[in-house]
This record gives C-alpha cells, sequence and structure tokens, in this order.
C-alpha cells in the first residue's frame, strides 16, 4: 500500500468504527429500552445478546479504529452486522426498515473490503509484526 492508500485505510475504518461505537453508547445508555427491543424482535436471551451487540460495537469498534487483528474484527463485525439486518431489518413493506438492511449490507460490504485489503501501515497489527499484505484475491484486484 501507499501511504495515500494507508490513509484512506485508516479514516474508512475510523468512519465504520464511529456507527458501531455511537450504536454501543446508545445501548450503554438505554438498556431496558434495547433489551425489550430485542425480545420484542423475538429472540432470545435479551440480557445476553444485549451484553453481546453492546461488546461487538464497542471493543470491536475501538479494534477496528487501532487496527488490533482487524481482519478477523471486520469478518465478526460483518456478520454480526448481516444477522442484525436478517433479525432485525426484514419488514421490506416499511421502507425505513428496508433502508437500514441495506445500509447493513453496505456496511458489512465495508468490513469485508477490510478484511481482505487490511488494515494498512497506520495500525496496531504493524507494529507487533503482523503482515498485512493482502489477501491472494485482493492483490488480484490490485492488479
Amino acid at each position: 500500500m501507499t501511504k495515500q492508500t494507508d490513509t484512506a485505510a485508516l479514516v474508512g475504518r475510523i468512519f465504520i468504527a464511529v456507527l458501531f461505537l455511537l450504536s454501543g453508547l446508545g445501548k450503554l445508555a438505554a438498556p431496558a429500552a434495547t433489551q425489550a427491543y430485542i425480545s420484542a424482535m423475538g429472540l432470545p436471551a435479551p440480557v445476553l445478546a444485549y451484553f453481546g451487540s453492546m461488546a461487538v460495537e464497542l471493543i470491536g469498534g475501538v479494534l477496528l479504529i487501532v487496527g488490533f487483528r482487524v481482519r478477523a474484527v471486520a469478518v465478526g463485525m460483518a456478520v454480526f452486522t448481516l444477522l442484525t439486518a436478517v433479525f432485525f431489518h426484514w419488514n421490506f413493506a416499511d421502507q425505513n426498515q428496508m433502508i437500514h438492511f441495506l445500509k447493513n449490507i453496505a456496511i458489512a460490504g465495508g468490513l469485508l473490503q477490510v478484511a481482505a485489503f487490511g488494515a494498512g501501515r497506520f495500525a496496531l497489527d504493524r507494529l507487533f509484526g503482523r503482515t498485512d499484505a493482502p489477501s491472494g484475491a485482493a492483490r488480484l484486484a490490485v492488479q
């Protein structure tokens, strides 16, 4: 990667992470409402789901920004985001829910790009000697 693409990778990670951090902080501020919403969607163990989702959003968001284990974190967050789309935004008769579903699909796509191309130079992974070489498919896409 060049300095420009490394900078773009960092800014992209920050932009995606901010969504998760703000959502996690919103859950932290309103635990009862969040648990009630989870329960209303028919999901089991709303308290466990609440803490799990809050952890994914807050911890995952921070890890994305600092670039620690960024490929694995991005894949995990992409799966979380797709599951959120399926379980919470499935009512396509409601245009708002359709927009949220598509937004989640787009976010998951961005996270998969992070997983494919890596964090770039500005990441803790680089300090710990983890290679950030793109996957084989990503290398072919760059050529």
